[in-house]
């Protein structure tokens, strides 16, 4: 049967989809738009799904604050080309937006919640715009927090943030060391909160090493035991040198505040994601295929 041109736009209009997808979804269903827009929606989950195991490591961190609260998402996609999309964006928008609304770090609740007024969860919308676009979507990590303290935030680009919670300073304070957790990458507050497990798995490393050197056993000990200390301090926010003065460490410039940090998270876009590492010619010859 002949689709008419006005059939076609009205359908692309509804769904987003592209001009050929919709007369060929019209051509299927014998022209009737909403049984197109039903048979559009079944095959584009089906699609979601098949491209739900794919990498998804490149995307946008956002941080988002408001009066006595912030939020940070990390949204993951296949491509930096679609992770600088209106579309993509878009989600990443409101998201955000519903994650300060929440301010919690629930990721569970939030993907289960309407991402806006007359939507689906923020779970079904992220699979409808798999749908749309092509790539794997989602909503990787969250950190949220309401809080009478002190809240830093600090957005690097589109690829870093960091939120901070402290007990006294100010907001100025709050920033400066949020921009020094994106640069230096502490792995947590103090000594006494790194993992023991860490600290074994280095000593180990370190005492490996130190052996070589045949020096005697009392030796190697605290040559270990000195590295450990130097290890601690390089991975903890307290110890490492401030950025903004390296002749000073964040303990001290915090302690002349009259500051402590309570606790922050520092995000970056596909951290700890293995890529998979694919040939270029097999890639596209894959896509041709429809894969």
């Amino acid at each position: 049967m002949s689709i008419s041109a006005a059939q076609v736009k009205e359908l692309r209009e509804r769904t987003g989809a592209g001009m050929m997808e919709c007369k060929k979804a019209l051509v299927e269903v014998g022209g009737d738009l909403e049984a197109a827009i039903e048979h559009m929606r079944k095959t584009g989950l089906a699609k979601a799904d098949k491209k739900a195991g794919r990498t998804a490591a490149e995307g946008v961190v956002r941080v988002v604050e408001g009066s006595g609260r912030v939020a940070m998402v990390e949204v993951n996609c296949e491509t930096d080309f679609v992770a600088k999309g209106d579309d993509f964006l878009g989600f990443v928008d409101a998201v955000s937006a519903l994650a300060l609304e929440k301010a919690d770090s629930d990721l569970e609740s939030l993907l289960a919640s309407p991402l806006k007024a007359g939507a689906g969860s923020v779970a079904e919308e992220a699979k409808a715009l798999v749908a749309k676009i092509g790539e794997n979507i989602g909503l990787r990590r969250l950190f949220g927090v309401v809080s009478g303290k002190t809240l830093g935030a600090y957005q690097h680009g589109s690829r870093i943030g960091v939120v901070v919670e402290m007990e006294g300073g100010d907001a100025e304070l709050a920033k400066d060391i949020a921009m020094h957790i994106a640069a230096s990458r502490p792995v947590c507050v103090a000594e006494a909160d790194v993992p023991a497990e860490l600290i074994a798995k280095e000593r180990e490393i370190y005492a490996a090493q130190a052996a070589e050197s045949g020096k005697p056993a009392e030796i190697v000990e605290k040559m270990v035991d000195g590295r450990v200390k130097k290890y601690l301090k390089e991975v903890t926010l307290l110890g490492q040198p401030f950025v903004k003065d390296p002749d000073t460490t964040v303990e001290k410039l915090l302690a002349g505040k009259g500051a402590s940090v309570v606790c922050f998270a520092r995000f970056e876009v596909g951290e700890g994601i293995e890529k998979k590492v694919e040939n270029f010619a097999d890639e596209v010859m894959a896509q041709v295929r429809g894969s």
